[in-house]
């Protein structure tokens, strides 16, 4: 599916007169300011944890499930296949939504698309809580798919558009960051409704609390975004610069404002006259290639083998009488405190050394998992090598590709091109969800991990020979370096 250029810039030539007065009178009163305004990083980092409550969202839903499925497999005695689809539905529906998210984000904005997408999540919560068979719960998974799939590249997308260059990294794991806090809460949450009452309490009713608490974070991100402003970069293409200006002025200064605004403004007139096929023409394809391998490679290193089947793992590996929803908590806590160490050092150390680095070491955890289930080791040795697979990717793929994606693209291009790359995020996702437990009952854990140490090596050249750096650049300065050169 493409779109014309004026889909995206102003249909004809009336939107493009109004657009080049908004300019002229945007202009003129940035030329007038009186005072200088400084920029507030407060400001920021507020419309960062706002944006990025979608990926709290995202880490919920994704890992509840590991404390339910377990309840759902004897309740209704599931197949390894059946219980692969239960666990990977919401990727079915987050397909669909990233896949229409960046279109429509570059129609109606960042922020309303985020706020149906908190809706529709709201909306799955609770029907997952009153579910009365499989079938049903599978279709309340779709809908809260659907729901993170149209929030979860677009929060990203959002939070670059705002973020000062020098910072936006950091800023831009804000998303990551707090996906890894709903992981960490969610296996909190599992272990103790897991406490709360018999096992038979928990076939029956527990796994419902699991599932439906997950509507109170769709209401925040919901309630936030109603509050937060629009992209300034949105506002700017759609024609309002002077609107644009006044959050530039906000989050950079006057004078830093204005350079940003002159800087989006040409980027603004060159992509006028492009369309969403540049991205498979010369110069872009190949950034989108870049984009497509990181959303692919985020998930094909395997770290959500240990989120979502997290207890069921650790239950095969000597753990029992809930011990194995405290341990998945143990992992949780490793991955929410890397999680920080990737977000201080990522406009440090650069994107691209902290991604060889976390490629290498989940390769070597992985063949270390492997062979503690080939020699039937203490269980105890799963968790530390868990933990410390966990730990590399939680420093490196996690944050580090959910910054680069909406990067690598042009302004009037970012949410399409963005949503597109997602589209491989989960539909990797929901190849990792549906068969794990298919791997896990053939292969043993032996054959899954050393599958997976595979990929991570694959990963690892991946990053080696094809991804660029982009620490401290400019959105514009990284559009120049993929633009077709004439």
């Amino acid at each position: 599916m493409s779109a014309s250029p004026n889909a995206v810039a102003g249909d004809g030539s009336n939107r493009q007169s109004q657009s080049s007065a908004s300019t002229q009178s945007a202009t003129t009163t940035q030329g007038s300011t009186q005072s200088t305004t400084q920029g507030s990083m407060k400001y920021v980092v507020i419309l960062a944890l706002s944006a990025g409550m979608a990926g709290l969202l995202y880490g919920y839903d994704a890992v509840s499930i590991s404390g339910a499925i377990g309840f759902l497999q004897e309740l209704y005695d599931l197949t390894p296949a059946h219980e692969g689809l239960i666990v990977s539905s919401i990727f079915i529906g987050g397909v669909v939504g990233v896949g229409v998210s960046g279109f429509l984000s570059d129609r109606i904005g960042r922020r309303k698309v985020m706020m149906f997408g908190a809706l529709f999540f709201f909306i799955a919560g609770l029907f997952a809580a009153f579910t009365q068979s499989p079938e049903q719960l599978i279709a309340a998974r779709i809908i809260g798919g659907l729901g993170i799939g149209l929030s979860s590249s677009i929060s990203i997308t959002y939070v670059t558009e705002c973020a000062p260059a020098k910072w936006r990294g950091t800023l831009s794991s804000m998303y990551q960051f707090l996906c890894i806090i709903g992981i960490f809460l969610t296996n909190i949450i599992n272990f103790c409704i897991a406490q709360s009452g018999s096992h038979a309490w928990g076939v029956s009713t527990g796994w419902r609390w699991v599932l439906g608490i997950g509507a109170a974070p769709a209401l925040v991100l919901f309630v936030f975004m109603l509050l937060a402003p629009e992209s300034p970069r949105f506002l700017m293409q759609s024609g309002k610069q002077e609107q644009g200006f006044k959050i530039l002025e906000r989050i950079n200064g006057t004078e830093g404002a204005r350079e940003e605004a002159k800087a989006i403004e040409a980027s603004i007139k060159l992509d006028q006259s492009g369309s969403f096929s540049e991205l498979f023409g010369p110069g872009l394809r190949k950034a989108l290639m870049v984009g497509i391998f990181l959303a692919v490679f985020n998930q094909a290193v395997g770290q959500n083998t240990i989120s979502f089947y997290g207890p069921t793992i650790f239950r095969n590996a000597g753990f029992g009488g809930n011990s194995e929803f405290l341990a998945s908590t143990m992992v949780g806590g490793v991955e929410l405190v890397f999680t920080v160490v990737g977000m201080v050092l990522i406009d440090r150390a650069g994107r691209k050394p902290l991604m060889l680095w976390g490629t290498a070491l989940m390769a070597a955890f992985a063949i270390a998992m492997a062979l503690t289930f080939m020699f039937n080791a203490p269980g105890v040795l799963v968790v530390v090598f868990a933990c410390g697979f966990i730990a590399a990717f939680a420093f490196s793929m996690g944050p580090v590709t959910w910054v680069m994606i909406p990067e690598l693209f042009p302004t009037h291009l970012r949410g399409r091109a963005s949503g597109l790359c997602s589209v491989f995020i989960w539909g990797t996702a929901w190849l990792v969800g549906q068969f794990t437990p298919m791997m896990f009952a053939g292969w043993g854990g032996q054959g899954m991990f050393l599958f997976f140490a595979a990929l991570d090596i694959i990963g690892f050249l991946g990053v080696r020979f094809l991804v660029p750096e982009t620490k401290g650049k400019r959105l514009e300065e990284i559009e120049e370096f993929f633009r077709p050169t004439k």
